[in-house]
């Protein structure tokens, strides 16, 4: 796969799959948007890690579409178009009682406006670019909780992932005919600090034993299915949501 020549932009850039993702875009010559909401120092360290190319950490707010359409603005003015996006930013948001009962109004749409409205309007201000590309391409990170609802743990974020899923599915055939492919990946249960983050830092180990190849996955691992989604072997894929989940 080369993608020299082509300007990628992943929001959610600076950690776990989407920072794994960075480095895969780069080492196959594309030029790299790392797309970050805080944490300047880390999409800055990112992009230090990157091969030789024009490489640059922005700032975005996926939960604002004026700052996502600033953020379309700064790519095109220092990159001249974007080819490829992958969403790649989501939360859980620390909880407690993860349960009916314990999930709040406010935690419920704060999860839903990152996690499925940040998406839709990233696509939104990017799809004038893809089109312009001719042969624009979408990945969205969903997750295996999707399928799963992640009962008693996780059933907002679930269904925030189920939303992406759908939109990933109807969008694609909307926009397949404009030269532009629109996938997903469901990715496991991965070594980032989405689980640190939510309060749980040892969650991932509590999980592995109920994976059926034993172990949880690395970023890299998902990031690799990314490329697939992204590569002429999948020229012919679009609306469909790999699962990346060691068996679940």
């Amino acid at each position: 796969m080369e993608l020299a020549g082509k300007v990628a932009v992943v929001i959610g850039g600076s950690g776990g799959i989407g920072a794994a993702t960075c480095r895969v875009l780069a080492g196959l010559g594309a030029d790299v948007a790392v797309g970050f909401h805080a944490g300047q120092a880390r999409a800055e360290a990112v992009v230090a890690s990157l091969p030789k190319g024009r490489h640059a950490a922005l700032q975005v707010a996926i939960e604002d579409s004026a700052s996502i359409g600033r953020f379309r603005d700064a790519v095109l003015s220092q990159f001249g178009r974007a080819d490829i996006l992958v969403n790649s930013a989501g939360i859980t948001r620390p909880v407690a009682h993860a349960d009916l009962d314990g999930l709040t109004d406010e935690l419920i749409d704060a999860v839903f406006v990152n996690n499925w409205r940040g998406v839709f309007a990233s696509i939104r201000a990017f799809a004038p670019a893809l089109r312009a590309s001719g042969d624009g391409l979408v990945v969205n990170v969903s997750s295996i909780a999707a399928a799963s609802g992640a009962p008693g743990e996780y059933v907002h974020y679930a269904a925030s992932k189920a939303a992406v899923e759908g939109f990933t599915v109807g969008l694609a055939r909307e926009v397949a005919a404009q030269g532009i492919r629109v996938n997903a990946v469901a990715p496991g249960t991965t070594l980032t600090d989405i689980h640190a983050a939510a309060g749980e830092p040892d969650r991932p180990k509590r999980i592995a034993a109920r994976v059926p190849m034993g172990r949880i996955a690395r970023a890299e691992e998902i990031a690799e299915a990314v490329m697939w989604l992204l590569s002429e072997r999948a020229g012919y894929v679009t609306g469909s949501v790999l699962k990346v989940a060691g068996g679940l």
